[in-house]
């Protein structure tokens, strides 16, 4: 039986991509949901519709991103965010629980947040050696000083 063989780093390519998409479906539901969700958490529709334009552009910018950007600083981000997406679900239950009306507040905030600083993190991190080196596409050897014209010759 053959089996496909997928490299690691093209699994963690789609599963990047998975989490921009989840992001920007999620944008989508708080969106067009901006009232009745909002009602139900406690928060007004405009933070809801801030959150759904916080995800849009955070999960649009993990997409966009995906190529140009060392897997270990997206890996290491998004276990950040994810940490963090966690942390702030169960204190808005906990306050929740206990009758407080902030843990709607608490929630949402971070959606708002924290997809902005994702963003903002992502394009101040560092390119790839990949998108950093367009020459190594063409075949062309990358060698420190030198540079390399149109018709392959070397330029100093």
């Amino acid at each position: 039986m053959a089996q496909d063989v997928v490299s690691p780093g093209t699994r963690q390519s789609v599963g990047i991509i998975a989490d921009g998409v989840f992001k920007v479906l999620l944008a989508g539901v708080c969106a067009v949901g901006a009232a009745p969700l909002g009602h139900r958490l406690g928060v007004p529709p405009w933070l809801m519709a801030l959150s759904g334009l916080a995800l849009l552009v955070g999960g649009g910018t993990e997409i966009r991103l995906v190529r140009s950007r060392p897997m270990r600083t997206y890996l290491r981000l998004m276990v950040a965010y994810d940490s963090g997406w966690l942390l702030t679900a169960l204190a808005g239950l906990l306050m929740a629980w206990q009758g407080s009306g902030a843990g709607g507040w608490v929630w949402m905030g971070y959606q708002t947040a924290a997809p902005l600083v994702l963003t903002a993190l992502l394009v101040a991190a560092s390119p790839s050696r990949k998108a950093s080196r367009p020459h190594a596409k063409a075949g062309c050897p990358a060698r420190p000083g030198r540079r390399w014209s149109r018709t392959g010759s070397t330029v100093r």
